[in-house]
């Protein structure tokens, strides 16, 4: 029998609570004086979004077409192609949707105030090695990738961490869930490794302010905040550089092959350049055959001392194309480089963990005497399920075959286009019932959003208006030296459209679309 679903009861500004100053410290100064001087509007009065009349209008649409994929390009807001991805001689505009969607503002806030606190929970858990071994025990009897990915973890553990400093940067993506009743705030999952576009995210709102413009619709394009994730990004990546203590020492970014998003994270290596700090991309290979620790068991690749290495490759089993890969990830976590993320923070972000912070008990180990914390970040989360072999499992199988509809299957991958659907679990769950291969998964709530209206633009796709259904992320960064959180931010945020026809897969994979918010 299913569970009954939970319930919010964390935080939930409302009208009495508009002035939220504690909640914006990210936001943009004159967006804190737009909340103080327009919060009884905001608040009080629902916005209509893009209204259907202008949806409707085919030669303004085809116009504002046109002016947005210009104004992407004028912004910076571009992408390199599949035909030429190690090349920026030709590139496109980011794929986007032609308008904003409209996103409550009650609840935008509360991701704002809860980011804070999935950063602290990340960072314990990354600390907490007899919890993750509970965690992922039945994982990484099945999952070979994850199952790899810990025996890394238990070596780092056996030699001794070297390095006191920690950097996160990670993002919680969620869905607006409104099967019951009123809208509420769901996380779909918390990516601690890579989590990216927060480059071209600071680009966004600009191009849809002018398209707002242009259409005639300038109330609303004031409604569209300022955000620039990079800046908050970089900031924190150049205190984890300044604590190392080395200035000819650089921030590596290890890069995957052929991507076309390089784009997106140049804007935070140039954010870098700005205080003087040099980065340099390399390949898992580049490491092989050019890194080596000294004495002091400091990490120099190509004889450059590196002070962090941001991994931006590194998060699925094809990324290690051959067993150096492996020796070259292991090397790089036993040095005394700054790791974004380290080992422990990457397991620390698999849907094994997530399902098991939902059981009952689990956050209140990691916010003892909080449970203000623990409603706050509990009432973000859907129902998760888990698949272990026992009764409890068993449970679990029958509810998924039973209504299959109502869940989404997850295996332990990132990147999107992953999780399995519909008739999809029935035949997969058909399959691994009653064999531990099932304990490579999870099943979770398949939120229910409201989809709204848009037009998605991209490269050599004609234009059409569809229903669209939006995924909605806020970056968070932190840095920690030894028990000290020097910095603990939410430094923006990331929204992701799709067609309510694809159940999933991100933005390059070719199915979701950047997108700003319209608050209301």
């Amino acid at each position: 029998m299913q569970t009954p679903r939970r319930r919010d009861r964390g935080l939930n500004p409302g009208p009495q609570n508009c002035e939220a100053d504690a909640l914006t410290s990210w936001l943009p100064r004159n967006f804190q004086i737009v909340i103080k001087t327009r919060t009884r509007v905001l608040c009080h009065r629902m916005a209509e979004g893009i209204p259907r009349e202008l949806l409707m209008n085919t030669a303004l649409i085809n116009e504002l077409v046109e002016v947005a994929k210009d104004t992407a390009v004028l912004q910076g807001f571009v992408v390199r192609i599949k035909e030429s991805p190690n090349s920026s001689e030709e590139v496109t505009h980011a794929p986007i949707t032609l308008f904003p969607t409209p996103v409550p503002k009650a609840l935008f806030l509360q991701a704002i105030a809860v980011q804070t606190h999935y950063n602290t929970l990340v960072d314990k858990i990354s600390r907490d090695p007899e919890f993750l071994q509970e965690a992922l025990g039945s994982t990484i009897a099945v999952d070979d990738f994850t199952a790899r990915l810990f025996k890394i973890h238990q070596q780092v553990l056996k030699r001794g961490r070297l390095q006191s400093i920690v950097l996160g940067l990670n993002r919680s993506d969620y869905m607006l869930d409104q099967e019951d009743g009123p809208s509420s705030l769901k996380q779909i999952e918390i990516n601690t490794f890579a989590a990216a576009s927060g480059g071209l995210a600071s680009r966004m709102p600009d191009v849809h302010r002018h398209i707002l413009k242009v259409a005639g619709r300038l109330e609303e394009s004031q409604r569209i905040i300022d955000n620039n994730p990079a800046v908050g990004l970089a900031k924190a990546v150049a205190k984890a550089w300044e604590l190392y203590g080395s200035k000819r020492a650089v921030v590596m970014f290890l890069v995957g092959e052929n991507e076309i998003n390089t784009l997106d994270q140049r804007i935070i290596e140039n954010e870098l350049w700005k205080w003087n700090i040099a980065s340099i991309r390399k390949y898992f290979e580049d490491v092989s055959e050019s890194g080596k620790l000294d004495e002091d068991k400091r990490l120099f690749i190509d004889y450059q001392e590196v002070a962090v290495v941001y991994f931006r490759n590194g998060y699925n089993p094809q990324n290690y194309k051959s067993e150096k890969a492996w020796e070259a990830r292991l090397m790089m976590e036993c040095s005394l480089a700054v790791k974004c993320p380290d080992i422990s923070t990457h397991l620390a972000g698999t849907k094994k963990v997530q399902q098991v912070l939902a059981e009952p008990g689990v956050l209140e180990r990691f916010f003892p005497d909080q449970p203000q914390v623990v409603d706050q970040v509990r009432a973000t989360f859907a129902g998760l399920y888990t698949l272990d072999m026992g009764e409890e499992g068993d449970k679990t199988v029958a509810m998924a075959l039973a209504t299959p509809d109502r869940f989404v299957l997850k295996p332990q991958r990132e990147g999107g286009g992953n999780n399995i659907y519909g008739q999809e679990i029935c035949e997969l769950l058909g399959k691994v019932k009653n064999s531990a291969k099932r304990m490579a998964y999870i099943l979770m709530d398949k939120v229910q959003p409201v989809p709204t209206q848009n037009y998605l633009l991209r490269r050599g796709k004609p234009h059409k208006i569809c229903n669209c259904i939006t995924e909605l992320g806020f970056f968070g960064a932190y840095v920690r030296q030894g028990k000290d959180m020097v910095i603990n931010d939410c430094v923006g945020y990331l929204l992701k459209t799709k067609s309510s026809e694809h159940p999933d897969g991100g933005v390059f994979a070719g199915v979701a679309v950047l997108d700003s918010a319209l608050l209301f």
